[in-house]
């Protein structure tokens, strides 16, 4: 699905797919797909499509999000959870795409997919890391940190949603007691299962004091699973989607709080291939748990347990990628693990 062939077939059958989804339309047209550069698990294209309809030429600019093919990073992909978790969070204060459109069947480009509106802003990227280039790095001070806190409050948006309200059972409720975070590591496990190698020593160590001082959640809310900066959509200094739903789950969110440092040490000083320093203006840690705590009134109790638990899900996710031909390929010699399991060997020795 990769090769430009198939992107181009592709094109065409969705053309034909969208003359029953838009039955009073005529004249039906598709831009060629365009694919972003960042992006290792689900598909992604952005595309324009037009049409007549009632005299008048109708157009909309959308995205087709498919399931990969090929190498599998997960163990699921779920492309209807998707959709649905979307489509409920659309009436929240939770900014999200408008879901369009989903469909199952695999014979129509030979996976299933859905289509949702494509929103204008910019990106904090991760193709070069925002901490050395993009509009953040050109941003004065103040604007970093603004960033930022947005962030951190769209986080918190997401961790109070009530789920009396919003419809997630879904996504699989937790039982009580440490479930929510035993089916974390289930599911890691699961993905270091698909090696078919053991697992490095340092991630066997790793999961051993993660259930060795595992903990019941005090609260249970929707996590994004993937929280970072790369998978905001901003308008100046202002949220307006929420991108990349695909790891999310209900659980203990200061998992979310957890990935969202990690992730920013990981595509800076933690980078392996080319480590740059954190970007400066950034808050820091401490200020981010304060500033999370004082706007959900929730004092947050495990950090440090869910920092851990972010390396080494982050870890298992690039002994996977080693095993991505097509991306290791641009990284002969070098190991990508390095420095996480050197992070999780210093955290482990705290």
């Amino acid at each position: 699905m990769s090769k430009e062939m198939d992107i181009e077939n592709i094109r065409g059958r969705l053309k034909e797919w969208f003359k029953s989804k838009i039955p009073q339309a005529s004249q039906i047209s598709l831009s060629p797909l365009k694919k972003p550069v960042s992006g290792l698990s689900n598909q992604t294209f952005f595309f324009e499509l037009s049409w007549w309809q009632a005299g008048e030429m109708r157009v909309e600019n959308l995205v087709l999000r498919c399931a990969p093919t090929g190498f599998l990073m997960f163990p699921k992909y779920d492309m209807k959870e998707q959709f649905i978790l979307m489509k409920n969070l659309e009436n929240t204060a939770v900014p999200v795409p408008r879901s369009r459109w989903l469909e199952e069947d695999e014979s129509v480009i030979g996976v299933p997919f859905y289509i949702v509106d494509q929103v204008q802003g910019w990106i904090p990227g991760d193709h070069p890391p925002y901490h050395v280039a993009g509009p953040l790095y050109e941003a004065t001070p103040e604007e970093k940190a603004r960033i930022w806190w947005k962030a951190v409050d769209i986080m918190a948006k997401i961790h109070t949603l009530d789920l009396g309200e919003v419809d997630l059972g879904f996504l699989g409720v937790p039982k009580g007691g440490t479930d929510p975070i035993d089916q974390e590591i289930a599911y890691y496990d699961k993905m270091l299962k698909m090696n078919e190698e053991p697992p490095p020593p340092i991630l066997e160590r790793t999961r051993n004091w993660l259930k060795e001082n595992i903990f019941e959640p005090k609260h249970v809310s929707l996590c994004w699973g993937d929280a970072r900066l790369a998978n905001l959509m901003y308008q100046s200094d202002e949220v307006v989607a929420v991108l990349d739903w695909e790891m999310a789950f209900l659980g203990d969110p200061e998992s979310d709080l957890g990935w969202f440092i990690h992730m920013d040490w990981a595509t800076s000083e933690g980078l392996q291939t080319k480590p740059s320093p954190r970007l400066a203006g950034l808050p820091g840690t401490q200020e981010t748990l304060a500033h999370y705590e004082r706007i959900t009134n929730r004092k947050v109790e495990n950090f440090f347990y869910h920092e851990v638990f972010a390396t080494w899900r982050m870890a298992v996710v690039y002994t996977r990628l080693a095993k991505h031909q097509r991306f290791i390929s641009n990284f002969t010699k070098i190991d990508i693990t390095r420095s996480h399991f050197d992070k999780l060997t210093r955290l482990l020795s705290l």
